[in-house]
């Protein structure tokens, strides 16, 4: 049975707090791959601050060095908001033979079962929540209810499962970056040198 983990977010920008986690669940789960998912309108957001075709640029250049991972550009492509039931049922029409995992921390699994067809999601993948080592997955509200319902301990060649997965989880938000950025205050060691190399030859995050 063939993983391929799917990562999904806006990445404006992505740094170290997106990269880190991906690549221990990749290590824990045995991955065969992680697609990093670029939306173009995220659904419970605001509009990203940089065009897509800079996010997937930097997207690009964050992961050159890591060969399991790989940029997915099917969201961008569609333009519109961004829904991962749509996504993973593209994914699963080009990847009929692999198992797929949504990949969430624990914040975005509280709000999962506001999802958009959440059912669906778990009828065309697995879920991995990402939580910090000893740090509980949130079970005392909705998305709590589902997870109890799909727990499992492991992976199965089935879909519809949902395991725990413990990562060094970096205090790191795309927002703190911006605000480093609009203060001209540096951001090295927050995110990979190729994207910060990206933002200033772009102007990108700076103060209007």
């Amino acid at each position: 049975m063939k993983l391929i983990g799917v990562n999904g977010g806006t990445f404006d920008p992505i740094h170290y707090g997106h990269l880190r986690p991906a690549l221990e669940v990749q290590q824990q789960l045995d991955l065969q791959q992680v697609l990093f998912v670029p939306c173009y309108q995220p659904v419970h957001r605001g509009t990203p601050e940089v065009t897509a075709e800079l996010r997937c640029k930097m997207i690009q250049s964050a992961i050159a060095e890591q060969p399991l991972f790989a940029l997915e550009t099917f969201e961008i492509d569609q333009g519109g908001p961004s829904y991962m039931v749509q996504t993973l049922a593209a994914l699963k029409q080009r990847m009929a033979q692999e198992s797929l995992v949504l990949m969430m921390g624990t914040d975005a699994f509280a709000k999962f079962h506001t999802w958009h067809d959440w059912a669906g999601i778990l009828n065309l993948a697995n879920i991995a929540v990402m939580h910090r080592p000893n740090e509980p997955v949130p079970i005392d509200c909705e998305s709590g209810v589902i997870y109890q319902a799909h727990y499992a301990e492991q992976l199965t060649e089935l879909n519809g499962q949902i395991v725990e997965v413990a990562v060094t989880q970096l205090d790191i938000s795309s927002t703190l970056i911006k605000e480093h950025l609009k203060r001209g205050d540096a951001v090295d060691y927050l995110l990979p040198p190729p994207v910060i190399k990206q933002i200033k030859q772009h102007g990108l995050y700076q103060t209007i």
